[in-house]
């Protein structure tokens, strides 16, 4: 047999409690019993554990030295419990989150590591799509959850909690020859007749109309990459201010100056379910979490 849970639990705790008999209430057991486990199991390691010289039995070298492996036993098994007593209570296998690439830097892995410290067995996959692709994972059952900007109308197929808020706005290179055609200060006009670099979804037919100014677009689903072209010169675009201040302030990119309105338009962040799905624990967790970190 030699270390079993069982064996392990009865180990540590002659260690903690410094007696067998101590060991014994704390286990809720008669000190006999854990004296004969002790003494099975230092027969089956062929290992004294404990010097039962004095008064109390004393650890032996070769009990420190199995003490540190002993307890991370200890604690793999508890976490291996509290998984199976959670799998049973409605934890899911595996939580999938999706994510608008614009959003990678919002605060939501805070609570992903809160949800780590009470479910650390939890599986867990966050995938970056463009927002109509973060939806239609969501609603295709790939992912359980999904962050996202508000939408432009409500969907009766999906809950949400608003959990942060960011601000779209209009930026360029500072080098783009519209600025200097224009004097430094643009019209929306400008907008209409400049080249404008969109994140999309890979569906042609997802663009946000919110979002969509100029008659000349390039596409792409990655922020990253339309972040490349917008500052290469190639375009101007929307993006969410902090996720574009350090480029601003790197003097990559300008917030484009008007001359006759503001740049800015305040989303909300979402997170995102279906109801047409129930919502494991897990899930139920983390949108607990999010939604008390915007507190």
């Amino acid at each position: 047999m030699s270390f079993s849970s069982e064996s392990v639990e009865v180990f540590l705790a002659v260690i903690d409690h410094g007696s067998f008999s101590a060991a014994a209430r704390s286990l809720g057991r008669v000190p006999s019993a854990v004296s004969m486990a002790v003494a099975n199991l230092e027969a089956e390691l062929n290992l004294q554990l404990f010097d039962r010289s004095g008064r109390e039995p004393q650890p032996t070298a070769v009990a420190r030295s199995l003490e540190p492996q002993a307890r991370l036993l200890a604690s793999q098994l508890k976490q291996l419990q509290v998984q199976a007593l959670a799998l049973t209570q409605g934890l899911e296998d595996r939580l999938t989150l999706a994510i608008a690439p614009e959003l990678l830097a919002a605060p939501w892995s805070g609570a992903l590591a809160a949800l780590a410290q009470e479910y650390p067995l939890l599986e867990v996959e966050v995938l970056a799509a463009p927002q109509a692709d973060a939806l239609a994972l969501l609603h295709s059952g790939r992912a359980q959850l999904a962050l996202v900007f508000e939408r432009p109308s409500l969907d009766g197929r999906e809950g949400f909690q608003e959990v942060a808020n960011d601000t779209m706005v209009a930026v360029m290179a500072p080098d783009h020859p519209v600025l200097a055609a224009a004097g430094g200060r643009l019209r929306e006009a400008h907008l209409t007749t400049t080249r404008q670099i969109v994140v999309a979804g890979r569906d042609l037919a997802t663009s946000d109309p919110r979002f969509v100014f100029a008659r000349h677009v390039w596409r792409t689903d990655n922020a990253l990459a339309a972040l490349s072209l917008i500052t290469a010169g190639l375009g101007w675009g929307w993006l969410p201010r902090n996720f574009a201040r350090p480029h601003v302030a790197a003097g990559a990119l300008i917030e484009i100056p008007f001359e006759n309105l503001s740049n800015g338009l305040d989303l909300w962040v979402d997170v995102v379910w279906s109801r047409e799905r129930p919502l494991g624990l897990g899930a139920q967790r983390f949108v607990a979490l999010i939604a008390r970190k915007k507190d």
